[in-house]
């Protein structure tokens, strides 16, 4: 059974359409990569599927046991975001929040995976310092470990390598494929980077005036796919 099933879904604010009639599936194992124009509704559909939002209509169904709280996610972050005055420890523990339940403490467990997630994301060594004092890049491997302290499943990621440099990004897609080869982490992430999504993902869905969801090796043949790529100046994977 499928991880996420989307089926007809309308997306939209104040009752105008951004998106119509979507349909996609997402198994289990899966690095999805949604792409597409500005405005062609890619953040609004993520936050749909983490139920932020309100379809206009059609449905999103949840399968193999996967609850809406236990969905990771990493925004892209605001200004405000980024000058948060707290630790690292703080942050990366705050994942652990959804499954808390009415509990005003941490478990033990809860706090060997907060140990456990930091690691993977080779931040221990800041774990007392603040927040607002770490890199960009230093940042998002926090967000990550927090995003991974919510779910073993499933990652949401809008944008992840946005306003990094070159090499901290090609770091910061490694942690991601490890995650979803390594760990098995399903990955749906949002990027404007149609080389990297290539090269990364299994799966494509475009958005926009047309629409295509399929196995990468589809879409790189795609006339949709040749279009795109001749907007961003022919950039191949």
């Amino acid at each position: 059974m499928a991880l996420i099933n989307v089926k007809d879904l309308s997306l939209g604010y104040d009752g105008h359409e951004i998106l119509t009639g979507l349909n996609f599936s997402v198994e289990a194992g899966n690095y999805l990569c949604i792409v597409g124009e500005n405005g062609s509704g890619k953040s609004t559909l993520m936050k749909t599927m983490l139920s932020l939002q309100r379809p206009l209509s059609g449905s999103i169904a949840f399968g193999d046991g996967l609850k809406p709280n236990e969905i990771g996610y990493l925004p892209q972050q605001t200004a405000v975001q980024k000058d948060f005055p707290a630790t690292v420890w703080e942050i990366v523990r705050s994942g652990c929040q959804a499954r808390m339940g009415r509990r005003p403490f941490y478990s033990k467990e809860e706090k060997q995976l907060v140990r456990e997630n930091m690691e993977k994301m080779g931040i221990m060594p800041f774990a007392r310092r603040c927040y607002r004092e770490l890199s960009g890049g230093q940042q998002q491997r926090v967000l990550l470990a927090r995003a991974l302290c919510a779910t073993r499943k499933l990652l949401l990621l809008d944008e992840p390598v946005s306003g990094l440099d070159p090499k901290v990004t090609a770091e910061m897609y490694q942690l991601i494929e490890s995650l979803n080869r390594q760990e098995g982490v399903t990955i749906i992430m949002i990027s404007h980077d149609i080389a990297a999504a290539v090269r990364y993902a299994t799966h494509i869905l475009h958005v926009g005036h047309q629409v295509f969801f399929g196995p990468v090796e589809e879409y790189v043949h795609s006339p949709i796919a040749r279009r795109f790529l001749d907007a961003e100046g022919g950039k191949q994977a």
